[in-house]
């Protein structure tokens, strides 16, 4: 029986959860080194300046969730002063807009989270499971397609800033980015990581890198104080715990979205017999849109705070089960760059860890390779009130939603997605070609997906002519894209069946990979 199994989007991120799994480390121990590795591999998703979560489920007990996600600052700086400004990232099929600057950073969590992570629950000392991600700074990580893809898409904020540029390109035309195949070593990063082992996470939260970084907000544009970093916590939260079908899931609790919003989509989904449904069928795709369209309206109309506990009552309020009536679908007669990272191991524990950096706010702070976050400009966290009208010192409203799902015959899933606001419709299908299809997981995460935004609906190919026909009566404004794209999430996942056996799947979108520790 194998030790263990990652899944990761980057083959150098799940070699370095391999590499302290196979010295002896847990699934903790593997998320740990796989977040940082990331960092390297992985350059526009994942940063140390950003920040994440992790839903752990120690072998015997009860899941917990870790959350490191970003802060806002403790006090907003004057609008007129801000380094705050609009790019566009271009998909290809679609198109959307970001904020950068130094205005857009929130506090970062994910140093933080990696030492509280450390402390709660690996077995190895912090320098082992640094150890791998120094490498790869030091040596520098080849470009594969998937990653140089996604550098283009948002080469207009890497060109914002040359210290941020400079971390992408190439090493032989320092005005290009590198292309495939080409390494680009980070020598500030591997240099940074060795003071972090030596000094702990005092460096960024109350000591030099802090002082740094204030200085440059202060002066720059930017909201950030010594403050804001010194007081940064890492928060253990009890999971959002939705039975849905025979399985019960384990979410993101408040105060990230995410978790109460899937709830909330499966809670509509119960009102369908999604089970007896064809994968791809007109009613299927049916039942997931209006399903979508009905959490989008719900969202509109509840508080934040109250959505864990309104799915009845927001069914009724978005007037779903007449949505589906309207639909002809049969009612049930029962009853914006991160990074997914998903690990069991052989012991029985597990761990879902999503971490985001935005896109990236154009800014580096000096000495270290560490990009920091635009969350304060992305428009999915920015909430009702427009930018700059965040409260102040609470954590920033996220999206992501690692996710642990606990099946009837005792089997377990390990899911959870990157993608900006599509990660709950791609967590969503997952959840649903497992559970009510009855997918194994590597079709569950491969099959075609769709996303509603607003009144605009996205497919991936193939869609059947019948398919497209039935939703294009309801979402005038669909899109059959090209191909699998980046745009649709990534989903990587892994599981653990009933008897113990470990299996897995890299979601190919964005460059997933799985790796078997023996």
């Amino acid at each position: 029986m194998s030790r263990a199994i990652v899944a990761a989007g980057h083959p150098d991120t799940a070699a370095a959860a391999a590499a302290v799994l196979a010295a002896g480390g847990n699934a903790f121990d593997g998320a740990v080194a796989a977040l940082v590795a990331a960092c390297v591999a992985e350059p526009v998703l994942a940063s140390l300046g950003g920040g994440g979560f992790l839903h752990a489920r120690p072998a015997g007990e009860a899941p917990q969730l870790f959350d490191f996600f970003t802060q806002t600052p403790g006090c907003r700086a004057t609008a007129a002063g801000l380094d705050f400004y609009p790019v566009h990232a271009d998909f290809g099929d679609a198109t959307q807009e970001f904020h950068i600057g130094r205005g857009a950073m929130a506090t970062p969590g994910a140093v933080a989270g990696l030492f509280g992570i450390q402390r709660h629950l690996c077995r190895l000392p912090l320098a082992d499971l640094l150890a791998p991600a120094r490498g790869l700074a030091e040596r520098g990580v080849a470009v594969n397609p998937v990653q140089h893809g996604i550098a283009r898409i948002v080469e207009p904020i890497l060109r914002a800033d040359p210290a941020t540029f400079a971390l992408h390109a190439s090493p032989s035309q320092p005005s290009r980015l590198a292309a495939v195949g080409e390494r680009i070593p980070w020598p500030d990063f591997a240099a940074a990581l060795d003071a972090l082992a030596a000094a702990g996470p005092g460096l960024l939260h109350g000591g030099p890198w802090s002082e740094r970084l204030a200085a440059d907000c202060a002066a720059g544009g930017g909201h950030l104080t010594e403050a804001d970093l010194a007081d940064y916590r890492v928060a253990q939260r009890e999971p959002l715990v939705l039975d849905y079908r025979d399985a019960r899931l384990h979410l993101n609790p408040s105060p990230s979205v995410g978790g109460a919003l899937l709830a909330l989509t499966l809670e509509l989904l119960g009102e369908t017999s999604l089970g007896g449904m064809d994968f791809g069928s007109p009613d299927h795709r049916l039942a997931l849109a209006a399903a979508m369209a009905a959490t989008a309206d719900a969202r509109a109309v509840l508080a934040p705070g109250r959505l864990a506990d309104a799915t009845a009552r927001a069914a009724q309020r978005t007037g779903f089960p007449a949505r589906l009536a309207a639909l002809g679908l049969p009612r049930h007669v029962f009853r914006r760059g991160t990074t997914q990272i998903s690990i069991a191991d052989g012991d029985g524990n597990l761990a879902s860890l999503t971490l985001s950096n935005g896109e990236g706010a154009a800014y580096v702070l000096p000495g270290t390779g560490i990009v920091m976050n635009n969350m304060l400009g992305e428009a999915d966290l920015a909430g009702g009130g427009g930018f700059h009208q965040w409260p102040e010192n609470t954590r920033v409203g996220s999206m992501m939603c690692p996710t642990l799902v606990a099946h009837a015959d005792g089997g377990w899933t390990v899911t959870g997605s990157s993608g900006s606001n599509r990660i709950r419709s791609a967590i969503l299908q997952v959840l649903v070609n497992r559970i009510d299809l009855h997918l194994p997981l590597a079709r569950a995460v491969a099959a075609p997906r769709l996303h509603l935004e607003g009144e605009a609906l996205s497919l991936e190919p193939p869609v059947a002519e019948t398919a497209r026909a039935a939703l294009a009566a309801h979402w005038p404004r669909l899109q059959v894209w090209r191909g699998q794209s980046v745009f649709f999430g990534g989903a990587h996942s892994v599981g653990i069946d009933a008897g113990g056996d470990l299996h897995g799947a890299g979601d190919a979108r964005r460059g997933g990979v799985v790796r078997m520790v023996d």
